[in-house]
């Protein structure tokens, strides 16, 4: 049994670096924007350990991202977000079958619920601009993001974590 703790903590710990990572090294930036692949450790981590730790990783992930590598001021709203994004991927793909339409389904939730409507609404707090102004490029985002993270995320849990938990014995539920 502590095996198994020490196991999940070193495997969420690995992810949320390389969330951190990817969020701040491997993006595109602008004010109002950020295009990136932090979400696919968290995606992982969901589908793994479930909504909780995901929702937690990523919370940490946003807040060591900003303490360490700080890109602006801080806003909690952000981490609300990530928390909340951890959330859901592990609520639509935790000991669930991790079918197209399932990933589908908790790709379009966090991009359109949380990086289209709440991450805008920060934004509109934060900067002061009209929810409505910002919304052209967010949704651009959507669109782009949408599929793009729907084809990471089945690809890398068929093609990747799959084969690795069978090679260490472990079947993660598929």
């Amino acid at each position: 049994m502590k095996n198994n703790s020490v196991k999940k903590l070193v495997e969420i710990s690995l992810l949320i670096a390389l969330e951190v990572i990817l969020t701040r090294f491997c993006s595109i930036n602008t004010a109002t924007l950020r295009i990136g692949f932090g979400f696919l450790p968290i995606a992982i981590i969901a589908m793994m350990y479930g909504p909780l730790s995901a929702g937690v990783a990523y919370a940490l992930g946003d807040l060591l991202g900003m303490m360490i590598f700080p890109s602006g001021s801080y806003f909690p709203g952000f981490t609300l977000t990530a928390f909340l994004t951890g959330v859901i991927y592990g609520l639509v793909l935790y000991r669930k079958p991790k079918t197209w339409p399932r990933i589908i389904l908790a790709v379009c939730i966090v991009c359109l619920g949380m990086n289209l409507c709440l991450d805008t609404a920060w934004l509109h707090i934060l900067m002061g601009q009209g929810y409505l102004a910002l919304l052209p490029q967010r949704i651009f985002k959507a669109v782009v993001m949408i599929p793009v993270q729907t084809v990471l995320i089945g690809l890398v849990w068929k093609n990747i974590v799959l084969k690795v938990d069978k090679s260490y014995g472990v079947m993660p539920n598929a």
